[in-house]
């Protein structure tokens, strides 16, 4: 896809009413480095500021840059910088990655990522308040930038309840939703914000069902829905029709 369309697609977004414009991220694609459900996946960061330009009011987020495959403190300055640049539009969610062939392109190690992206985010909040004692950070943040973070397992509940703002699941139902979301609360989560994603590629029928399921997840609990709206072919017109189904 054009990168061009992303702020396109961005401005479309915003014009209709959505809360936020969320981009993933892959340093290299899964399976043999060109999967075309990852085909053309731009940097996220890098793209989040074109859009950011080219938008106003919409919020807007990574799900999820795989943290333990960069240096935080390059994490900690594009952020801050995306933060300033947007006027305060940015979400950071972040999680520990699940290509093991990707981590191994780039020299990283797989079994430790966990761990790694613990330790990283925990220096992301010192870098962005100014209590890191390893030299001077700038352009400090003007607020709380809000870390979200990806992910089911106990291992990412425990993370999202003590080291993030927000959390959020992929491929659950609302019902397995609600379980995870009551043992996030269990761990100390009380105030983290919980939201899922789901997607919609076409169809009447499929229409139907994520109308549904979207009502569904917030009954259960979740504060915000993402939507993957597919391919870039009638991407825009499928955020038009969603959006007039959900009212």
């Amino acid at each position: 896809m054009d990168p061009h369309h992303l702020a396109e697609l961005a401005v479309a977004a915003e014009r209709i009413g959505y809360r936020a414009a969320w981009l993933p991220d892959h340093l290299l694609p899964p399976g043999q480095y060109g999967d075309g459900r990852y085909g053309g996946v731009y940097e996220p960061l890098v793209s989040l500021s074109y859009i950011a330009a080219h938008t106003s009011t919409i919020g807007l987020g990574t799900s999820v840059l795989v943290l333990p495959m960069r240096s935080p403190f390059v994490v900690a300055k594009q952020a801050a910088t995306l933060d300033r640049l947007s006027r305060e539009r940015l979400t950071l969610g972040v999680g520990i990655g699940w290509d093991r062939t990707e981590f191994e392109a780039v020299g990283s190690d797989f079994r430790t990522r966990g761990a790694r992206t613990d330790e990283a985010i925990s220096l992301l909040r010192k870098l962005f308040d100014g209590s890191h004692e390893g030299g001077v950070f700038e352009p400090k943040p003007r607020r709380r930038i809000p870390i979200m973070v990806g992910g089911t397992s106990e291992p990412a509940l425990r993370r999202a309840a003590t080291l993030a703002d927000e959390w959020q699941a992929v491929g659950l139902s609302p019902a397995e939703f609600a379980q995870r979301l009551e043992r996030l609360r269990e761990l100390g989560g009380h105030g983290v914000r919980a939201t899922t994603r789901i997607a919609w590629e076409g169809g009447a029928a499929e229409l139907a069902m994520a109308v549904e399921q979207t009502h569904a997840f917030t009954e259960a609990g979740a504060e915000a829905v993402a939507l993957w709206f597919g391919a870039h072919e009638g991407f825009a017109e499928r955020m038009v029709e969603f959006a007039e189904a959900l009212r």
